[in-house]
């Protein structure tokens, strides 16, 4: 593997880690927003990643819920899957949006797993980055060896 694919690779990972940086905060932002109705709540979202072949973006070899030996090249971002996790109702009978019974809808959002989440791949961007900066720092190297 040549020090270019490592730069390949750190730059996949960074840029998944990124997509999952903004599902993140878009939960936590639209963590307490209600809505008229349930088909109208705002439900969690979450990146679903899988490696990325040898062959290219286009060919998958395996996902989260699958394994393959195959040596990956990177980091593909599948989709944003919506969670089916239930909704919280909370009893407020003087909501302007709440149905006949009293109760209000609020997403499925667990804002500590989503901090959980933010940290979690606020620090697999930062070893992404550590990585492209020892891969360009040993190219710099190999190319001052000739001087």
């Amino acid at each position: 593997m040549s020090l270019f694919n490592v730069l390949n690779i750190a730059g996949s990972g960074m840029t998944a880690q990124t997509i999952r940086l903004n599902a993140t905060a878009s939960n936590v932002a639209n963590a307490d927003s209600v809505a008229s109705s349930v088909d109208k709540t705002y439900r969690s979202r979450q990146p679903v990643f899988a490696v990325q072949a040898q062959g290219g973006a286009d060919d998958i070899s395996s996902t989260l819920d699958g394994y393959s030996d195959t040596n990956g090249s990177g980091v593909n971002v599948l989709g944003i899957v919506e969670s089916n996790a239930p909704f919280q109702r909370r009893y407020q009978p003087d909501h302007p949006l709440a149905d006949e019974e009293g109760y209000v809808t609020y997403p499925n959002v667990n804002i500590v797993e989503e901090m959980a989440n933010m940290m979690s791949a606020s620090r697999s961007f930062e070893t992404n980055v550590e990585v492209a900066n020892s891969a360009k720092q040993m190219v710099q190297r190999i190319l001052t060896l000739g001087q």
